[in-house]
């Protein structure tokens, strides 16, 4: 037996050194959230509510509440429900496009919440200052280097870069280039986080060693017994690999439709339908791009419910990250977490 494709099992290491090392690299990212572990929960809508986001908080890492398409009231609901079930710090996530962003923001402020993370783009005019101003520290995604120093520029606090290995809403760049690109050039004068396919601890260790304060992690959190989703959504989990996440395809280039991606199914194919009947109704003059681009999230916003909460795997959007294929049984989020860790340490012991 030639040995190829075998993997060794790892060697044992002090445990001590190599958690030391990672608190250490860690550091700058635990400071700045106020938590024990920099892994923060990625902000999946319908998954990412109250008991998820509680759960990985109270582990010692940081959960982050989906705003999604929530009203300002469901938002003041969640954000109360989740205070009630834990005292460690918590952010939430909120759609630079959500057409109520002005009073989410001010939900926000009335809960004092600690960190608020902005996704969908440049954020409108005064929304940064407005955040800040009410005491939270502004994270933002930043999927490109030009748009990464703009948000610097606008005086945001932290950045996300996430790759298109993600779930649900990607762009068209892979994690590990995003991290060659943008860390040597502002990782020493902002706090960045990297996200999108991480489901090891191997790889938060690397990614921690070219600079930045921590991780971001959503699949590797969708089938924590915490987590409220339908029990089909998670088997589909569990059951699927790394080549079943697929992203969704633009159909009209006109329409501005960020591609998701997500386990191949019915739903996949419907979206395209989907894309034909919006870009019918701009042709006819019966609504403006604004509108088109809202009702395609709406769509998603359906059918990632259906899928998560009714369970319906076939005709429900089941979005997923290619890390997809290491989730493979449900357990508790601390036990996640504490895997991570370990892995991680591991790694970093390994390096000497």
């Amino acid at each position: 037996m030639s040995g190829e494709g075998v993997l060794a099992e790892p060697r044992l290491v002090h445990a001590s050194i190599g958690h030391s090392r990672l608190k250490e690299l860690m550091h700058r990212g635990t400071e700045f959230l106020g938590c024990d572990v920099a892994i923060m929960g990625g902000a999946m809508s319908w998954v990412s509510e109250r008991n998820l986001v509680s759960a990985i908080s109270n582990a010692g890492g940081f959960g982050v509440i989906a705003c999604g398409a929530m009203t300002a009231d469901l938002l003041d609901r969640e954000i109360a429900e989740t205070r009630a079930r834990t005292s460690k710090p918590f952010g939430v996530n909120l759609i630079t496009m959500h057409p109520q962003l002005s009073e989410l923001i001010d939900t926000c402020a009335k809960h004092h919440v600690s960190h608020v993370v902005l996704a969908g783009g440049l954020p409108p005019a005064g929304a940064v200052e407005r955040i800040k101003a009410n005491g939270a520290k502004l994270m933002a995604f930043a999927p490109a280097l030009a748009l990464a120093k703009k948000l610097m520029r606008s005086n945001v606090d932290a950045l996300v870069i996430e790759g298109m290995e993600a779930g649900g809403h990607i762009g068209p760049v892979s994690t590990s280039v995003l991290a060659q690109e943008i860390l040597p050039s502002v990782a020493r004068d902002i706090p960045v986080f990297v996200a999108g396919g991480i489901g090891r601890g191997e790889a938060i260790a690397a990614y921690l060693e070219m600079g930045a304060v921590g991780v971001q992690l959503g699949t590797r959190f969708v089938c924590a017994s915490e987590s409220i989703a339908h029990p089909n959504f998670k088997k589909a989990f569990i059951r699927a690999s790394a080549r079943d996440a697929i992203p969704s395809v633009q159909i009209d280039q006109r329409l501005p439709v960020i591609p998701v991606r997500a386990l191949k199914n019915r739903e996949m194919e419907r979206f395209a339908a989907k894309q034909r009947e919006v870009a019918d109704l701009l042709d006819n003059g019966e609504i403006e791009m604004a509108e088109a681009q809202l009702q395609i999230e709406h769509y998603w916003a359906g059918a990632l419910r259906r899928a998560v909460i009714d369970g319906d795997v076939e005709t429900g959007s089941v979005m997923a990250g290619q890390s997809v294929g290491m989730v493979n049984r449900e357990e508790p989020v601390a036990a996640i977490i504490g895997e991570l860790v370990d892995e991680a340490a591991r790694a970093l012991e390994s390096r000497g």
